[in-house]
């Protein structure tokens, strides 16, 4: 299978570093994963693993461009997404008190409860950038090899 230049990367696996990141109460969620790769000499990865609760979330639903409000208390049954400089795209699901599981796009706004236990991957050799396409109107993903000097 061939992919069009900008669509398909790789890089070995002894190049990811991994971080374990805890949030404590009242912290913002996204503003916590941008942070970290903000910091980091690799401003690239993915989220590798999320367990927690949110007081509330805030989430853009399916097809829609406003924000949709999630009262909690909730617990994270799922977060992923591929942080780059020019702004994470992460994807969350939360389940209520009922069960009921409610996902979309991590905005800002997702107050952590009580905790939340990250695993981030950051990827070395790597580079993403986030461009406006003109098929979905939306800046998405192209991913380059990295040739900054670190």
């Amino acid at each position: 299978m061939s992919f069009s230049p900008g669509l398909c990367g790789a890089w070995p696996g002894a190049a990811t570093r991994f971080v374990a990141l805890r949030l404590l109460p009242d912290e913002d969620l996204r503003a916590g994963i941008e942070a970290a790769f903000a910091a980091a000499p690799e401003p690239e990865g993915f989220v590798a693993a999320a367990a927690g609760s949110l007081g509330r979330a805030r989430l853009r639903l399916a097809g829609c461009d406003g924000a949709a409000e999630v009262a909690g208390p909730l617990e994270i049954v799922a977060l992923s997404g591929t942080p780059s400089p020019d702004g994470p795209h992460l994807h969350l699901a939360v389940a209520g008190a009922d069960g009921a599981v409610t996902g979309g796009h991590l905005l800002a706004g997702c107050a952590v409860r009580t905790t939340a236990e990250l695993v981030l991957g950051f990827g070395a050799g790597i580079a993403f950038a986030r461009v406006p396409e003109a098929q979905t109107g939306r800046r998405e993903l192209v991913i380059r090899p990295d040739d900054r000097a670190r």
